[in-house]
């Protein structure tokens, strides 16, 4: 069953309140062998790219530990 008007604002709110949005630009046919590479790992494509980052900040001593989970 679909989500009802008040679904859909309510989960749009809740999205504005607390993530941020990043867009990624990768070259045609990247974005699916990184989705791929993600699954394969149990990740969703999100999940993995977070982790991506995450580690690599951790990695390069950013000392912001706000960024991992």
């Amino acid at each position: 069953m679909p989500a009802s008007k008040a679904q859909q604002k309510a989960v749009a709110k809740y999205m504005k309140d607390n993530y941020d949005e990043l867009k990624v630009r990768v070259p045609k046919g990247d974005k699916d062998k990184i989705k791929n590479h993600a699954e394969s790992k149990g990740e969703s494509l999100n999940g993995f790219i977070k982790r991506a980052i995450d580690e690599t900040m951790q990695r390069d001593g950013s000392g912001d530990n706000a960024a991992v989970e």
